[in-house]
């Protein structure tokens, strides 16, 4: 049998330096009554230790809920003299360990919770949730509950990553500072001036090596603020600046993009004698007929389904099933048979009309007018139709565009599907300087997954000694930023954590709906990260 006692110790163990009186529910609330045990206790100021009262008043401090439902404490607490004369104080309240706070309304534990719900969900959210666990609290109170938590202290920093971020629409930018060697974020900077960058360096002077992209602001800020760092060029940034000079170069030759076209690139389709076949028919089931024998011709020709939809203006669905008949009337039903129509006694007017050379739909309507017809110009137009298509061209599929055919070349080609590697070939035999291009990407992605940097001198070379104004540029800025190019093809450091950080605080941002500004976000990003010992995100 568990006693009274016991079981308070166990649900309540900051009530062990008070004396519980009573414990009971009144309207959903569980109130818990103590009071102060009466021992000596040392003024905050002098601690020196006193026992005199002066007088008790009752605290009201919200606990964490038990059962679900909240617990409110309601604590009788003494106000003592301070037995020094020399003291400034006069009287002091006595604080419970693990239970008051001065001049709080809530014990650290309920505090430590919401604090938890504040960092994790910010306002809105937060205030909501905290209605599940039992706590009734405003955003407004959660808000500042996250600001007045100190920030997270980390060791010196030896290896840092700074990138950049947006802090509204792209307009407005911040600079996020982390440990590669960790993968914490270590602060959130205003701007991304070089002078900022440099002002954080210089009061933290044990900084060796900066992760870094392209961005020359960052490199300015890293060589001002510390000048005995080693710089690292990001390799995926590299990357992706020849990817920028390779989209260069393939736009200088668009032309060589398009195969030459031969004279078999249009097809001439004959269908039956329209005028005959149309005077037993309605214009749907001509249209059918039509249809039918357009697509089974071009279908022996070769061509494939997406072509014939995309040349004949119809759906690809249509043009299957209609591939799937092997004749007309399996596509024709009851409905599409003919019928009478008040174009019926006109029609051999029409057909002696389109074979003297009048085609125009328009004045055919007119003539038919003054000879009473009183239908409309849209069915004479669905009458002759099926006489207009006696040629059809057909087009092939579109050549591959200048971004596609970059996307091939930085691509690992055991990574590209048969067809593309066939297209690219064919395009690279058009082009010599393509072919080129291609070689020289192929020969830095060598470099480049191998971090043989030291290779990249004669990788320049051989870019200098072809035709190709676009690569130079990019080895132009490459020697530009030699030194940390360098460490970034040969060393594993790089900013990989840091991308994965700016995810990070993406996903902050927009759980506040843009709205919090700076102070508030970095709070959130600095105590959401990992506590120091986690294991780290891999900067190799």
């Amino acid at each position: 049998m568990v006693r009274c006692d016991d079981l308070i110790a166990v649900l309540f163990p900051h009530f062990s330096a008070v004396l519980v009186e009573r414990v009971f529910l009144e309207r959903g609330t569980v109130r818990v009554s103590a009071r102060t045990r009466g021992s000596c206790v040392p003024c905050p100021d002098c601690s020196v230790w006193s026992n005199r009262v002066h007088s008790t008043y009752g605290r009201r401090l919200a606990d964490t809920p038990v059962g679900g439902q909240p617990v409110l404490v309601e604590l009788t607490v003494r106000r003592l003299y301070c037995e020094n004369t020399d003291c400034l104080r006069r009287t002091f309240v006595e604080q419970v360990e693990g239970l008051t706070v001065r001049y709080g309304r809530r014990t650290p534990a309920s505090r430590h919770i919401l604090e938890a719900v504040a960092v994790a969900l910010a306002g809105r959210a937060g205030s909501r949730f905290a209605v599940v666990l039992g706590s009734v609290v405003s955003r407004t109170t959660l808000l500042r509950l996250v600001m007045a938590l100190p920030d997270p202290h980390w060791p010196e920093p030896r290896v840092l990553g700074v990138d950049d971020f947006a802090t509204r629409g792209g307009q407005h930018y911040g600079t996020v500072i982390i440990d590669c060697a960790t993968g914490q974020p270590l602060d959130l900077l205003p701007g991304r001036d070089a002078k900022t960058l440099a002002n954080w360096l210089r009061k933290h002077p044990g900084v060796e090596i900066i992760c870094r992209d392209r961005g020359g602001f960052y490199a300015d800020g890293a060589r001002t603020g510390a000048p005995q760092a080693v710089q690292v060029a990001d390799r995926f940034h590299i990357w992706q600046n020849l990817g920028t000079a390779v989209e260069t170069s393939v736009r200088r030759h668009n032309a060589c993009l398009k195969p030459s076209t031969g004279p078999d690139s249009t097809a001439n389709i004959s269908t039956a004698d329209p005028a005959s076949t149309a005077k037993a028919m309605s214009p749907i089931e001509a249209r059918i007929r039509e249809r039918h024998t357009i697509v089974h011709a071009l279908l022996d020709q070769g061509h494939g389904i997406r072509e014939i939809a995309r040349e004949l203006h119809i759906g690809g669905n249509t043009v299957r099933r209609t591939a799937r008949a092997e004749t007309p009337e399996q596509l024709l039903t009851g409905r599409q048979q003919p019928r009478p129509s008040q174009l019926d006694p006109y029609k051999a007017h029409l057909d002696k009309r389109w074979a003297e050379g009048c085609t125009n739909a328009i004045d055919l309507h007119a003539e038919l007018q003054g000879l009473g017809y009183r239908g409309h110009y849209q069915t004479i137009s669905d009458y002759l139709r099926p006489r207009r298509r006696q040629r059809i061209r057909v087009v092939g599929p579109a050549p591959p565009g200048v971004r596609q055919i970059t996307g091939w070349m930085m691509r690992h080609p055991d990574r590209l599907r048969d067809e593309d590697r066939q297209q690219l070939a064919e395009v690279l035999a058009r082009s010599p300087e393509l072919d080129a291009t291609s070689r020289l990407v192929r020969g830095f992605a060598e470099i480049l997954t191998t971090r043989s940097g030291q290779h990249l001198k004669d990788w320049i070379t051989a870019v200098r000694a072809e035709d190709l104004p676009g690569l130079h540029s990019f080895a132009t800025g490459l020697e530009k930023d030699w030194d940390a190019v360098i460490q970034g093809l040969t060393s594993r450091w790089n900013s990989g954590p840091v991308e994965g950080r700016v995810n990070h605080i993406k996903m902050v941002k927009r759980q506040m709906f843009g709205r919090a500004k700076l102070p508030l976000l970095r709070k959130r990003v600095l105590l959401t990260a990992r506590q120091p010992g986690a294991t780290s995100a891999s900067c190799a």
